[in-house]
């Protein structure tokens, strides 16, 4: 897995050709050689960022979340992103068969996976919750994510590269519904009393 995450960093182009080339994983394996630890990356970072260093407004003291407040949160984030890759492996799934492509479930989730890999690295930057900090990694690792998905989609599909770009513009705008939808279940959670607790 690593070294098919520094290789889309440092040469996306042939690291698509060579996840397409690995040998077929089913997708309890993907999940759980993959799937499973990138995506615990962001959830594990805020954990520790929200309950050990906390925000600081202004001059006084960092206003942090109750560790039984923060684990909760952290569980539902990380049942979130792993429920947001296998909906958009489903999506990818569906959708190959307009362009005549015909990829197994697992190898839509791997791409899900592998796509969506800036974002769970980026969420590293929560160790230290800022501001700005979190605005700049975040849009740099959206950013990047997009970029894997154009060049990758066509490399990964072995289809038309305008071809790619449609059925990536698809996939890209499903992504935002599919975020949205999460960002909307997390303020009717809330809404329901189960929110984030702080300790001052």
């Amino acid at each position: 897995m690593i070294h098919h995450v520094v290789g889309l960093f440092t040469h996306p182009d042939q690291e698509w050709r060579d996840i397409r080339s690995d040998a077929e994983e089913s997708i309890g394996h993907m999940y759980l050689t993959h799937t499973l630890i990138l995506a615990a990356i962001p959830p594990v970072s805020a954990f520790i960022g929200t309950t050990q260093v906390g925000w600081v407004i202004a001059n006084r003291a960092p206003v942090m979340l109750t560790v039984d407040s923060a684990l909760w949160m952290t569980l539902m984030s990380y049942l979130c992103m792993l429920a947001g890759v296998a909906i958009m492996a489903a999506f990818i799934h569906w959708m190959a068969r307009t362009y005549d492509a015909q990829p197994s479930m697992a190898r839509c989730v791997a791409f899900a996976t592998y796509t969506a890999t800036p974002l769970f690295i980026g969420g590293v930057a929560a160790l230290y919750p800022h501001l700005w900090l979190g605005m700049v990694v975040g849009t740099a690792a959206i950013c990047y994510t997009v970029y894997l998905l154009y060049v990758g989609l066509p490399t990964f599909m072995s289809i038309d590269p305008d071809e790619g770009f449609l059925f990536s513009s698809s996939v890209l705008a499903v992504g935002l519904v599919v975020l949205v939808a999460i960002m909307a279940s997390t303020v009717i959670v809330w809404g329901l009393g189960v929110g984030p607790v702080y300790t001052n």
